[in-house]
Parts: structure tokens; C-alpha cells; sequence
């Protein structure tokens, strides 16, 4: 993670969500996971999808949680 930092304001009940999968993953902070859940669906969205490296990424990711 890089760059000046903002605050988000979620429910209790969603950050005790992302700090389960966020830990599941092997992410090292739910800022990590998060982060990584925007860059992926900022990917995702640009023309052309994601890269084959992206992609590898992502699928690693939910495979560790237990989706594929």
C-alpha cells in the first residue's frame, strides 16, 4: 500500500467480514484486502478486463478462500 491514506466508514458487521477473509486470504491487514479488492474490480472494469498476471492473482486470492 502506498500513497496518503483516507478513512472509510463501514458497518462493524462488514469489517468483521473483511477481517475474516482478509485473514483466510493471507492478507496482512484488512486495508491490504480491501485494496486489493479495488484494484482488482478497477481492473476488471477497464476494456480489455484483466491482465493473464491479474487474473493468475485473483484466482490464487479465491483459491485460498476457498472459491474455486
Amino acid at each position: 500500500m502506498s500513497g496518503e491514506k483516507v478513512c472509510v466508514e463501514i458497518s462493524k458487521e462488514k469489517y468483521g467480514l473483511a477481517e475474516k477473509v482478509a485473514k483466510e486470504g493471507g492478507f496482512s491487514s484488512v486495508a491490504e484486502f480491501i485494496e486489493f479488492l479495488i484494484e482488482s474490480s478497477a481492473a476488471a472494469s477497464e476494456v480489455g478486463g484483466l491482465s493473464p498476471e491479474d487474473e493468475e492473482r485473483v484466482a490464487e486470492r479465491l483459491k485460498k478462500l476457498g472459491y474455486y
